[in-house]
């Protein structure tokens, strides 16, 4: 007996890896996550990266500033009107170009539109990470789809869009579609408490989500996380407040923010955000100014000698884009800073003494998309 007793407190444990990915359950695009498990319990992560890229930067140096726009769509493709706003206000800067109070005025609308759409996904699809295979997903589906349509009805696309345009935008707004977004904004106003109802409320989804994946505002800060993920943390920072463009310093919105940096949290803040685009919308829908935003799509820009950047606040946090000239049609350099690939760089630090379940609430909880880090 005493000798059986002496073995079983020798008893140790061995560590050992396993592979997450590149397919299910961390299907985020297509990401490997190397995790180094004692039992059930991770204690470390590495992120391989690179399934995707394509040569984005590169290929820029090879096509003028307007033919490089639809390859901005594929970066980030749940968000493409976010991603051409960035780059035609990188582009616009480098150029000195003004743009008239209407196309301004468009954009803005057009981008807190496709927020609400990327944040409605992300929603849907982490709740279908934590087993809520259908209900969420769909409600989420269904109102997405008011605004895809609004997109198809205006540039004729329904995912990557091309619409943006260096000084300016495609095509203008018509009647119908001012009339159809003034109905989403008063349909979405009453459907956001659907996702209050089925997620917020939910004792399996607080159990799954509360206390999980904590990112503390320091780290956040240090590995440059951004966006809904940065205000989960605590920390008030949102690029249409703190360095306004495209006229947003002329509406009324709030910052939502978390106070754990918990799953819940960034599942919570982009909710929120939901709430406050709407605001945002109505705001400037109501007050169109006058004037022509459309630019024609063939128009080409001589580059100046010089560079600039330029940043914006996108759904999953700042995008930013550098341009160097060299006096040709084409950039001499191009440098695209996405903020899924620092949101994805801290997971390392919160999936530390997670269970692998919980490893998957956490990736979902931080709303990647592939295609922008692949780059």
């Amino acid at each position: 007996m005493e000798t059986a007793l002496k073995e079983s407190k020798c008893i140790t444990t061995e560590e050992f890896l396993i592979n997450m990915g590149p397919q299910h359950p961390s299907t985020h695009g297509v990401l490997y996550l190397e995790l180094k498990l004692d039992g059930e319990v991770a204690l470390g992560c590495t992120v391989h990266l690179g399934y995707l890229h394509r040569g984005m930067e590169k290929i820029a140096e090879s096509r003028t500033l307007t033919q490089f726009i639809p390859f901005t769509d594929r970066l980030d493709y749940i968000a493409s009107m976010n991603n051409n706003l960035a780059f035609v206000l990188a582009a616009e800067k480098l150029l000195g170009l003004e743009v008239n109070a209407r196309a301004k005025y468009i954009r803005v609308v057009i981008a807190e539109l496709n927020r609400i759409a990327s944040h409605l996904l992300g929603i849907g699809c982490f709740a279908q990470d934590l087993g809520a295979f259908a209900t969420p997903l769909f409600y989420c589906f269904r109102d997405r789809e008011k605004i895809v349509d609004i997109f198809n009805e205006l540039c004729g696309n329904r995912l990557t869009y091309n619409y943006m345009r260096i000084g300016g935008v495609q095509f203008d707004f018509t009647k119908e579609i001012e009339i159809k977004i003034k109905e989403f904004i008063k349909y979405m106003s009453n459907k956001v408490n659907d996702y209050e109802w089925l997620l917020s409320g939910n004792v399996i989804f607080l159990a799954r989500t509360k206390n999980v994946g904590v990112l503390l505002k320091e780290v956040a800060i240090n590995y440059g996380v951004t966006g809904p993920n940065l205000r989960a943390s605590g920390v008030k920072w949102d690029l249409r407040k703190d360095e306004p463009y495209s006229g947003y310093e002329n509406f009324q919105f709030d910052i939502p923010t978390g106070i754990n940096g918990d799953s819940w949290d960034r599942y919570k803040v982009k909710l929120e955000e939901i709430k406050e685009s709407l605001k945002i919308i109505e705001q400037a829908i109501g007050a169109l100014p006058e004037g022509d935003p459309t630019v024609k799509a063939g128009r080409q820009h001589k580059l100046p000698v010089g560079e600039a950047y330029m940043r914006s606040e996108n759904p999953r946090g700042e995008l930013g884009f550098y341009i160097a000239g060299d006096g040709s049609f084409n950039p001499y350099r191009l440098k695209i800073r996405p903020p899924s690939f620092s949101n994805l760089s801290v997971i390392a630090e919160l999936v530390k003494g997670c269970k692998i379940a919980d490893v998957v609430c956490i990736l979902g909880s931080l709303d990647i998309v592939m295609g922008e880090i692949d780059r």
